[in-house]
């Protein structure tokens, strides 16, 4: 059996998920809104109106050492992020848990192994070619939803971690990713129904692994959203 059928099959998506030589076509109301006067447009979101708190010498030291919020004060460690300059992918989620506290790795625990299993779907891997990262970089106690001013707090670190490595296409996993960088209140279904721009860069909001492991349901859609950012990285190049 394919590697990546083998995937697509443990996570219970065949034969919904299909091979990357053959993506599904996006249909245009999928890739932006439909103006009043039945046109398409793309979505371009300015960066949130904060400003950058000051990031001198190394980035990852600055992060690592960070006490500008309350969540450092039980962390085990800051958790980075995997962050390849030049990669054409970027995936940004909310914030790490448990395990990701305990190792410092980005998407180590069940929704990082689903997030590895998309990643293969497409033909991807961790490494050079996919950079990852979250809003905050300290856990939350009890895994709770970031505090909209611990997220503006760390955005300047994610800004900066997203300069460093000018991908091509963002994919922003989850509601508190794609509120942040957007700076939106919309909900998720509109949301994912348009393509974003983030300071210049296309911009594709989709559900979070850790929402997919509670509700399989939406594993489709989700694959859906990634063939869509896939066929904007492909019309970028």
């Amino acid at each position: 059996m394919h590697v990546q059928e083998a995937y697509w099959r443990e996570l219970g998506l065949w034969p919904l998920w299909v091979p990357r030589e053959n993506p599904p076509p996006a249909p245009p109301e999928a890739l932006s809104p439909s103006s009043a006067d039945g046109k398409n447009q793309e979505i371009s979101v300015p960066p949130p109106a904060l400003p950058d708190l000051p990031v001198t010498g190394d980035l990852r030291q600055q992060v690592a050492s960070c006490t500008r919020c309350a969540l450092h004060e039980q962390r085990k460690q800051a958790v980075f992020g995997l962050i390849h300059p030049g990669s054409p992918w970027m995936f940004i989620g909310e914030g790490p848990g448990a395990e990701e506290d305990a190792r410092g790795l980005p998407f180590v625990g069940p929704a990082g192994r689903l997030l590895d299993g998309m990643l293969t779907a497409l033909g991807l891997e961790r490494g050079p070619q996919v950079s990852i990262a979250n809003v905050v970089k300290c856990r939350p106690p009890h895994n709770r939803t970031p505090s909209d001013h611990e997220c503006a707090t760390c955005l300047p670190f994610l800004r900066q971690q997203i300069a460093q490595v000018q991908p091509r296409i963002l994919v922003l996993l989850g509601k508190v990713a794609a509120r942040t960088l957007l700076d939106t209140s919309l909900p998720m279904t509109q949301l994912r129904s348009r393509t974003h721009l983030f300071e210049g860069i296309p911009t594709v909001v989709t559900w979070h692994p850790a929402y997919l492991l509670r509700t399989p349901a939406e594993k489709a859609g989700t694959w859906a959203d990634l063939c869509r950012a896939r066929h904007l990285l492909t019309e970028s190049t």
